[in-house]
């Protein structure tokens, strides 16, 4: 089957009928019909290189060491995801990723001490995830993301397949629990981020990411105090921004 044979494209209707017709197929599985049979040589996978990124990633480099992988650095990551980027990197290894940064002329004008994070988190994100991101996946028909629906109540409905505009967004960790990643992890012997030993259950930028306490979501520690839940690459059409 090829992604040829449904009219995918800005049709919500079409994405849930792949997620139907792919709802008992395992991530793995899941994967590799995306990248070598549906989305074949126009899909990446987006990758954060966080708490539980080694999954999907090791999932990738069993299939195709050459896949491109869009790493997002914003330029206020911890030390400690960039160095299990470089890591995963050279164990796995992969051959494609792609780091891509924020646009340096847009962040002197919007935030010339780094302190948007503070006053504009929405416009932080906006600036140094989603617009550059925008512009990382220009020419690709889809893309893979690494959201779970028990990460946090926003995403307890997150479906196999969506569509952004023009473009498909995958999730093949959809319906995994945190046990059966914590299993996988066991399986495949594959080493946990740095910080996940400290409490970081979900790790994004130093500034807006906490610990998380026993009992609380995978996602509390992110922008913790404020009603904001989401960088903004899940929540919009990611070329908006994309001309910052």
């Amino acid at each position: 089957m090829s992604a040829h044979d449904i009219a995918l494209f800005g049709d919500q209707d079409a994405a849930a009928r792949l997620a139907a017709k792919f709802s008992g197929t395992d991530a793995p599985e899941l994967m590799r019909l995306a990248i070598k049979d549906l989305f074949s040589g126009r899909i990446a996978l987006v990758s954060s290189f966080g708490a539980d990124s080694v999954v999907l990633l090791h999932m990738a480099s069993e299939i195709d060491k050459a896949l491109p992988i869009v790493f997002i650095d914003t330029l206020h990551l911890f030390p400690e995801t960039l160095a299990n980027r470089d890591a995963l990197v050279a164990r796995l290894g992969l051959t494609n990723v792609k780091t891509t940064e924020p646009d340096k002329k847009a962040l002197a004008e919007a935030d010339p001490e780094n302190f948007l994070w503070a006053t504009d988190p929405d416009r932080c994100c906006e600036l140094r995830k989603v617009a550059p991101l925008a512009k990382a996946l220009e020419g690709y028909d889809a893309w893979i993301t690494g959201r779970k629906r028990f990460q946090a109540a926003t995403r307890t409905a997150l479906p196999l397949f969506e569509t952004e505009a023009e473009r498909v967004k995958i999730n093949p960790l959809a319906g995994w629990t945190q046990e059966r990643i914590e299993a996988y992890f066991k399986e495949h012997d594959l080493p946990p981020h740095p910080l996940v030993a400290k409490g970081f259950l979900s790790i994004g930028c130093i500034p807006c990411t906490s610990p998380v306490q026993p009992g609380e979501d995978a996602r509390a520690g992110r922008w913790r105090g404020r009603a904001k839940t989401e960088c903004g690459i899940h929540v919009q059409p990611l070329d908006a921004g994309s001309d910052i």
